[in-house]
């Protein structure tokens, strides 16, 4: 019988690899800050679609503090999709094409079945973790919502505790979902039109057979999209690009190559 790990002819299962040390995330970082800076203002390009959609997003609710941390903490779980471009810049760099913006944009039609069904399960997370967030606060602000002025000094001072909690929780179960089945999902269907099931099923995998290494990823991509959002969202402007362009070799290290299979 052929293990769900082991790739045959009768069994096009991706091979995951096990064991990667715990510092694998900072070589990911290295690389994916040397494909930015080969990239240059493709990748910015992105950075820059990710901060301007913040501040609009921001700009459009701030009346509704409910609704934006919703969109704001939500980055993290719509991110694998917008990043797409960036996997397709590093993609194209390991194979020595032209680093330019154009071809990335619409890279997603060379797959579009299997990207299409990914993006609509993220899309529905999105909508359930907004919903959760609207729930969390009006069970907590019974009286009234807070201003977005407000909320931020209640953070500041830890006021409010109980809600902080219950808000990290609930929003560290969204975000720990998607990155179990993202962590090489979109990369794996830009590279060799995977469909949905097994990009999920691999990602799956690669987090159970690497789960130490995998902890250190998934907080540092907490940590630079926090810095991005702290920054008035300039600083998505880097992280963003950073951690795509590092998803993508974290993919080449979590994934044998189809021809090592």
């Amino acid at each position: 019988m052929t293990r769900l790990d082991e790739a045959s002819p009768q069994n096009p299962f991706p091979v995951v690899r096990g064991g990667l040390p715990l510092a694998a995330p900072i070589d990911w970082l290295r690389r994916g800050a040397d494909d930015l800076k080969a990239c240059g203002w493709p990748s910015l390009f992105y950075g820059l679609c990710f901060a301007a959609t913040g501040v609009a997003l921001l700009l459009a609710l701030r009346h509704a503090v409910q609704l934006v941390t919703a969109v704001t903490t939500g980055f993290m779980l719509v991110g694998p999709f917008f990043a797409i471009g960036l996997y397709e810049l590093s993609r194209r760099r390991e194979t020595g094409e032209a680093l330019a913006l154009l071809p990335t944009l619409a890279v997603w039609r060379g797959n579009l079945s299997a990207i299409g069904i990914f993006s609509l399960i993220l899309i529905v997370l999105y909508l359930l973790w907004a919903r959760a967030s609207l729930v969390m606060f009006a069970l907590f602000y019974q009286g009234g919502m807070p201003t977005l002025g407000g909320l931020i000094a209640q953070i500041a001072k830890f006021d409010n505790i109980e809600f902080m909690v219950a808000y990290l929780l609930v929003g560290a179960i969204f975000a720990a979902l998607v990155f179990a089945f993202s962590v090489v999902s979109i990369p794996m269907m830009l590279d060799r039109n995977q469909d949905t099931v097994t990009a999920m099923l691999a990602s799956f995998l690669a987090l159970a057979r690497n789960l130490p290494t995998m902890l250190v990823w998934g907080c540092l991509i907490v940590l630079l999209t926090a810095i991005g959002l702290a920054t008035a969202f300039v600083g998505l402007i880097v992280t963003m690009p950073l951690v795509g362009h590092a998803t993508w070799h974290a993919y080449r290290a979590l994934i044998a190559p189809q021809e090592a299979a």
